[in-house]
């Protein structure tokens, strides 16, 4: 990876950036619903609400709300929350482990998931187990995460009572220690699995076709007519290559992964940024539907900005002409 294409790649991050904030404001602040109205919970005079919005500046032209807010946000201020008064930064910093907990246990058991079955699956391509694999991940990439999050919580929750049902601990109990962790995983595990289904069966199968195509290559071929065995000639040769389409297509699903959160969040009442954007859209909290939206998409361009840079790493073939 040469400087040249580091210094081009983080410089199409500032309008990127320039272009988020616009569009979020604008989308945030032109849709229906007053703030004002929804904090006050339709409680309240005229004269309270003319108090409300010159205290929130909503009574400022919309151009000068903008340019207020761009100026705090460059200055890393987010902002107040109008409905519970605290600031918007500690609100998301509070939010963001568990999310991140949610997100990393997802992440990893798709991409092990998916390698594992991919690997299954190309030892014999159009054998019973590939015909499985792929079926398989067809089906689960097709459901829809906030439907499988209803039926695991109903079928597997209730029925079984394996696993709990709502939050993050368990309220009844005063686990400390070790405990504490053990409870944490176990309200874990069902959430991570019903996230992370759609992202198994999609790596899946990009690293299924990634390594077919890979072990009919000459250079696979040569290394099996030296004696070298199949499986050897998959992990050793077939495996590295076929990992550059499963690193963009992983980086690339950062942002769906990021909206699958907010509907399991909210299915399991997992305390995280997703919960924190529903209040939030409930309430029409401005400052903390700005904030939350922001940090989500910052952290989406983050990502694609890691793996078009973990992506020229290992093809130094990549370049900016």
């Amino acid at each position: 990876m040469s400087w040249r294409y580091l210094a081009r790649r983080l410089a199409q991050v500032v309008p990127a950036v320039f272009a988020i904030i616009v569009i979020t404001f604008a989308i945030i602040h032109l849709a229906p619903g007053d703030p004002v109205t929804a904090v006050a919970s339709g409680n309240g005079d005229q004269e309270y609400f003319d108090f409300m919005r010159e205290k929130f500046g909503l009574d400022r032209p919309l151009p000068a709300q903008f340019g207020t807010y761009f100026s705090n946000v460059i200055r890393g201020d987010l902002g107040n929350s109008f409905a519970q008064g605290q600031r918007v930064s500690t609100l998301i910093r509070e939010r963001v482990p568990t999310t991140l907990l949610l997100l990393g246990t997802s992440l990893v058991i798709s991409s092990i998931g998916g390698l594992a079955l991919a690997l299954a699956a190309a030892r014999r391509p159009l054998g019973m187990v590939d015909l499985g694999v792929s079926t398989a991940s067809l089906v689960g990439y097709a459901l829809p995460t906030f439907w499988l999050a209803q039926l695991a919580l109903l079928t597997i929750a209730f029925r079984t009572g394996w696993f709990p049902i709502q939050g993050m601990t368990d309220a009844r109990a005063d686990h400390t220690g070790l405990a504490h962790y053990l409870d944490i995983a176990h309200h874990l595990v069902l959430p991570a699995l019903v996230l992370a289904v759609s992202e198994v069966a999609l790596v899946a199968r990009v690293a299924r076709t990634g390594l077919i195509q890979e072990q009919a290559s000459g250079y696979v071929r040569t290394a099996k007519s030296k004696g070298l065995s199949p499986t050897n000639a998959l992990m050793r040769h077939a495996l590295p290559n076929a990992m550059l389409p499963v690193v963009t297509v992983i980086g690339g699903r950062i942002g769906s992964f990021f909206s699958g959160a907010v509907l399991v969040e909210t299915v399991f009442g997992w305390p995280g940024l997703g919960r924190l954007l529903l209040d939030a859209a409930n309430t029409r909290d401005h400052p903390v539907l700005l904030g939350v939206v922001l940090v989500v998409a910052f952290s989406v361009l983050l990502a694609n900005l890691l793996t078009d840079l973990v992506y020229a790493w290992i093809d130094p073939r990549i370049r900016y002409r």
